[in-house]
């Protein structure tokens, strides 16, 4: 069953589709939604493709494909395109001419939390900050958000004091990824995380500094690296 706003997003979609043959920009489903920014777009948008209602076509930020529709929709006949527009992904084919041309710098904003620790834990990060535009082919789908990093335990990784860290949330991740982990539900910190025997170890990227070891309970992992940015003065 879809929410309000992803229903209403889904129909817009297909409209727009439909009148055009070419997907709306997400500024374009922001303005139609009402909402404040685009992260609130993203998550819906991700959403529906997680429930196999959409397709994002690879390669192009612009291009979704409408896989079905509510059963209460399905029948609905859509409006027939103008004879200029490309063929429309909700009849079964492929966008064309309209989206060869995708917008590759189309951005997601994602939330910008405080400094996470890249040395030794800090408390553990609630405020939200601001948020920060980021390239879409550079996370992809999923729920992601940024910290800013403080400290240099991770530097043989490459990251340094004051880099700014693209996570995707997840609580599982492989042995040996680098990931936030949340410590006795009051601390964060950014290692490389490793199960072994019933313990969880955070593991620097620098000679300096030791790993730590803790019952596997007494961590949680909120997440995985998945990019990096950084400003160069």
């Amino acid at each position: 069953m879809l929410t309000k706003k992803q229903r209403e997003l889904l129909i817009y979609i297909r409209d727009h589709l439909s009148k055009t043959g070419v997907s709306p920009s997400f500024d374009e489903m922001k303005d139609a939604l009402s909402l404040k920014s685009k992260s609130g777009i993203h998550r819906l948008v991700t959403a529906l493709e997680e429930r196999g209602f959409i397709r994002r076509l690879a390669h192009r930020a612009r291009a979704v494909e409408i896989l079905k529709l509510p059963e209460d929709l399905s029948n609905t006949s859509a409006p027939s395109l103008p004879r200029t527009a490309s063929r429309n992904p909700l009849l079964g084919n492929t966008v064309e001419a309209a989206n060869q041309s995708s917008l590759d710098d189309d951005t997601l904003q994602i939330p910008l939390y405080g400094k996470i620790a890249a040395g030794t834990p800090i408390e553990a990060l609630s405020d939200l900050s601001s948020y920060l535009d980021v390239p879409f082919g550079l996370i992809g789908t999923g729920d992601h958000y940024a910290l800013t990093v403080e400290g240099d335990s991770m530097i043989e990784a490459g990251i340094l004091d004051g880099d700014t860290v693209l996570i995707q949330r997840c609580d599982v991740i492989e042995n040996g990824q680098i990931g936030v982990a949340f410590v006795d539900n009051a601390e964060a910190t950014l290692k490389h995380v490793r199960r072994n025997k019933g313990r969880i170890e955070l593991i620097p990227a620098n000679a300096l500094y030791e790993s730590k070891s803790y019952e596997s309970d007494r961590v949680q992992v909120q997440g995985k690296l998945v990019g990096l940015l950084r400003k160069y003065h």
